[in-house]
């Protein structure tokens, strides 16, 4: 493929994306479906800016979430004076708001926690993150207490008579403004500030052998992070139209951190498929299951120990076998490790869901049904079909497991002859 070829192809991308995020409202035409595409855009906007501190700086921040909160916070009060005072500002220009507070407090908190790295940076990170949290709830004035900071987002100057109040044209703000901070946050990793935090990450000391304070970078990556951050705060803050103190706290510090990880912090595209499965996840499973957040949790821990990539990684390395035309050679060992990895995972839920069923729901009796099966929690039967499930699951997932990897690396060592060939 020529170079014009390829930077056609690159822009073409951006278009079927841009085209992809305009017709999905379309294809998923249900209140709910939209509403999770809402919260799918800024949810990646957060991750995309979460993984420029920790995937691109080589910077583990415990406490991201406050300037996540704090922008959604100063867009809200912003808001609230727009209606108030009748100023003609309209709304698509507010999540600037929530980025610039997200850069005012990115300049002062990150002046001092980016003077230390590695485990000193992640404590302080830790530190400012219970100190605004504390805060929350002591500035009621700022934060408005416990009840949070109310607001309304079709108070604002309407533009060509959109008033913001249907959720279509909320996801439609969301999904431009997405779109805009992706391309700003991956033109941002293109240039020669965005290599040199790569070489802050991976190596500071020759990083400041040839003259770069590395302090400095960190410092400008923790304030542009900020303030994506801000804006991804502000548009939360417009599509529920309530900001409370939970949103600076130490749970969206985590959960951001569960989806740049289990995406991929080393690929780009890693923190985006993070977000939209974590999103998907969280809305999904708490429908379903009070035990969610602990299959999110075992999801963690399965990429940190097996895929330390995230699933970005796992998705990438099947493309050099797609470009040689090998990779119809794994599909067998797949379709093989299918039952097994199946049998796992539902040993894994019934353990669980019964063990969530016992401790916690028993004063609603030991009848339950999981995965369309009916049968008493309590009972020694049950529990004994279930410990056989997951043992066999467990033994037939460790049998296929070598076939898998042979197969993959035959696949693997094929494509690359096939690229060696003349």
């Amino acid at each position: 493929m020529s170079a014009g070829s390829g930077g056609r192809w690159h822009y073409a991308q951006w278009v079927v994306a841009a085209l992809a995020v305009a017709v999905l409202p379309y294809v998923f035409t249900s209140g709910a479906s939209i509403t999770m595409m809402s919260l799918m855009g800024f949810a990646i906007i957060f991750a995309l800016s979460y993984n420029m501190l920790l995937g691109q700086a080589g910077m583990l921040s415990f406490g991201h979430a406050v300037y996540y909160g704090l922008g959604g916070f100063m867009t809200a009060h912003a808001l609230n004076v727009i209606g108030a005072e009748k100023l003609p500002i309209p709304l698509p220009v507010l999540p600037l708001v929530g980025g610039l507070a997200g850069l005012s407090f990115a300049l002062i908190f990150g002046w001092v926690s980016t003077k230390r790295s590695g485990t000193a940076f992640a404590m302080i990170s830790l530190g400012i993150g219970e100190l605004v949290a504390a805060c929350s709830l002591i500035l009621r004035g700022f934060f408005g207490g416990e009840g949070g900071i109310s607001t309304s987002r079709t108070s604002t100057l309407r533009l060509f008579g959109i008033s913001f109040g249907p959720q279509i044209q909320v996801y439609y703000l969301i999904a431009v403004w997405c779109l805009l901070c992706v391309a700003a946050m991956y033109a941002f990793t293109r240039t020669p500030l965005g290599r040199m935090c790569n070489a802050v990450r991976d190596n500071p000391e020759r990083a400041e052998f040839v003259g770069y304070s590395t302090q400095m970078v960190r410092f400008i990556a923790f304030c542009v992070s900020g303030f994506f951050a801000g804006v991804a705060g502000g548009l939360a803050a417009i599509h529920y139209e309530i900001v409370t103190s939970s949103v600076v706290g130490a749970v969206p510090s985590g959960f951001v951190l569960l989806m740049a990880y289990i995406g991929g912090i080393a690929f780009f595209i890693g923190p985006i498929i993070g977000a939209v499965l974590m999103t998907a996840l969280q809305i999904s499973l708490s429908d379903y299951t009070g035990a969610w957040l602990l299959y999110i949790g075992l999801m963690f821990i399965f990429v940190v120990m097996y895929a330390p990539w995230g699933l970005a990684g796992l998705l990438l390395m099947h493309q050099p076998l797609l470009a040689a035309g090998t990779f119809r050679r794994v599909l067998p060992a797949y379709a093989l490790a299918l039952l097994p990895v199946l049998m796992l995972a539902a040993g894994v839920v019934l353990l669980v869901e019964t063990c969530h069923h016992l401790l916690v729901k028993a004063s609603e009796g030991p009848a339950m049904r999981v995965l369309w099966i009916d049968y008493q929690a309590n009972s020694p039967l049950a529990w004994a079909g279930i410990l056989m499930l997951l043992a066999a699951g467990i033994f037939a997932v460790r049998r296929v497991a070598p076939r898998v990897a042979e197969a993959f690396h035959a696949a693997a060592q094929e494509a690359l002859r096939r690229r060696a060939e003349p």
